[in-house]
């Protein structure tokens, strides 16, 4: 495929949601009809997030697989010449991955809520936020610039402030004010940071400043190390790295089903990305000297939310089982810091791997939750167990072993998707880079190694106690009669079967993944050479 059909491809990728979304706020979505108004602007979301995904689907096939390092479909004109500040686009094996991922999300958001309508206020504006979420995401992905970066970075907590407020569950207002508060702090400090880079190497060009010849060289250590610290903070909130992770069980326990989808499938990997396309290639230094306590931060949350799904699980106490999978993506965000920390290729690899992986099943995850609450009124571990018990394998098979499917899936069952990441994490540490202190990223591999132990302990329980019933809860009365339980439906099929069959893949053929980030990384660490 020819470059300016690859230009034409990505651009409109980025542009096309916004202007689906400015379609949807119309009296009525040109083109389009359906049996009332809502059907039709649901359908017309629908319809733009296909297109979206057909675009980055093309984008992958024309993609020069040859030169993943090469960032490739660019775009670069001069936006603001008094600042230095460009419009440039591009692709290379990094971000490719993450631009399907997130195209391919949407549009399954898109296709449930257009058979389950979100309970909410006119769904017109639903499907405008989801649409302009995705400009965001994706303009995040695309970007080569530190202020378009930052401003694609800062578009999506707009829609999803939103779509929790305006359309979740219990407590949705006090949780997106959590939400928005934590993101945009730590997105001040995030400001500064680019700016102390832009201002002391003359660019704000990504690609420029990646390379070792470039203006990277006016940063001194102190320059990068403050840069580093101030950026990271920012990403930190958003990846989310424990402690700066509050914010997430209660944005996740109180959103909508596809808004619980798109945060954990595509949001928390806007910050982890950023941590490799920024802080690694451009603030190598600094990131060297940080290395270490952002190994231990990460370790500490792989236990913490290991152990914090085992309470609820095991005691109860708020068991909400949304709650549950949010503080299980604190933990498998922590392998990915802690790939990124060990500045290794294999460990910078797993963190990439585990990103995908990890958007791909928690993101089923998610979207099964959401219809067991549909089905059942609650998320509540207890409810569940009382009310569904053998029911959810006896009455509803498929159901339950697609959910039970996920939960070893994400506990990193070989040969699943959840695998390969979290052990090229560790690999990564078990050989950190030259000069970084081998027996504390030891210490953080046995931890994280224990958290994979834990792990597999509370999903299994999970399992025990939705799919096979029975509650662990001392003293908890059993229910007498468990309601019907529909099984899986045609769309339920739609929208959550890509994701099994795609976690499969991937977990059979890693290579077709690694074959894409691994050139890429090695180009980043070697300084763009």
């Amino acid at each position: 495929m020819n470059h300016t059909a690859m230009q034409l491809l990505l651009a409109g990728s980025v542009v096309l949601p916004l202007l689906g979304a400015l379609a949807a706020l119309l009296p009525a979505p040109p083109g389009l009809k359906g049996k009332n108004p809502d059907q039709a602007v649901l359908r017309h979301g629908v319809t733009v997030t296909a297109v979206v995904l057909a675009a980055t689907i093309a984008l992958a096939a024309g993609f020069d697989h040859a030169h993943p390092a090469r960032m490739q479909a660019t775009t670069d004109l001069s936006w603001i010449p008094a600042l230095g500040i460009r419009v440039h686009l591009g692709v290379d094996g990094i971000s490719l991955p993450l631009l399907v991922l997130t195209a391919l999300l949407t549009f399954l958001c898109a296709l449930y809520s257009y058979f389950v309508m979100p309970k909410g206020p006119s769904p017109k504006a639903f499907v405008a936020l989801i649409l302009v979420l995705e400009a965001g995401t994706l303009a995040t992905f695309a970007v080569q610039d530190l202020m378009l970066f930052f401003l694609a970075f800062e578009t999506v907590l707009i829609p999803m402030y939103f779509l929790i407020a305006r359309w979740g569950g219990a407590g949705r207002r006090a949780a997106a004010w959590k939400f928005i508060l934590y993101t945009l702090l730590g997105s001040v400090v995030m400001l500064l940071g680019l700016l102390l880079i832009g201002l002391k190497s003359g660019t704000f060009d990504m690609v420029a400043l990646a390379t070792d010849n470039g203006p990277k060289a006016q940063l001194s250590h102190t320059v990068q190390l403050l840069a580093v610290l101030a950026v990271g903070i920012g990403l930190a909130v958003k990846s989310p790295m424990w402690p700066l992770h509050s914010w997430l069980p209660d944005a996740h326990t109180a959103a909508p089903t596809a808004g619980s989808v798109l945060l954990a499938g595509v949001l928390l990997k806007m910050g982890t990305y950023g941590f490799v396309r920024i802080a690694l290639p451009i603030t190598p230094d600094g990131l060297h000297t940080v290395a270490p306590y952002l190994g231990a931060l990460a370790a500490a949350g792989i236990v913490y939310g290991s152990l914090a799904c085992l309470a609820l699980v095991r005691t109860g106490a708020k068991g909400d089982l949304k709650r549950l999978i949010a503080y299980s993506s604190v933990g498998h965000m922590g392998f990915v810091l802690l790939g990124i920390a060990t500045m290794t290729p294999t460990g910078v690899n797993g963190a990439l791997f585990a990103n995908i992986a990890h958007g791909l099943i928690t993101g089923l995850l998610f979207f099964l939750v959401g219809g067991l609450k549909d089905r059942l009124g609650s998320s509540d571990l207890d409810t569940l167990s009382g009310t569904t018990g053998a029911a959810l394998y006896g009455r509803a098979p498929r159901f339950g072993g697609l959910l039970a499917f996920g939960a070893v899936a994400s506990l990193g069952l070989p040969g699943l998707a959840g695998f390969w990441g979290e052990m090229l994490a560790m690999f990564g540490a078990f050989h950190p880079a030259a000069g970084l202190s081998r027996p504390a990223f030891l210490t953080f591999m046995a931890l994280a190694g224990l958290g994979t132990l834990l792990t597999a302990a509370y999903l299994l329980l999970v399992v025990r106690r939705v799919c096979m019933g029975g509650t662990l809860t001392a003293g908890a009365a059993p229910q007498e009669a468990a309601p019907a339980v529909p099984d899986l439906a045609r769309h339920e099929y739609a929208a959550w079967g890509p994701l099994a069959v795609l976690t499969v893949l991937a977990g059979l053929w890693p290579a077709a993944l690694l074959g894409l980030t691994n050139p890429a990384v090695q180009q980043l660490l070697g300084g763009g050479k």
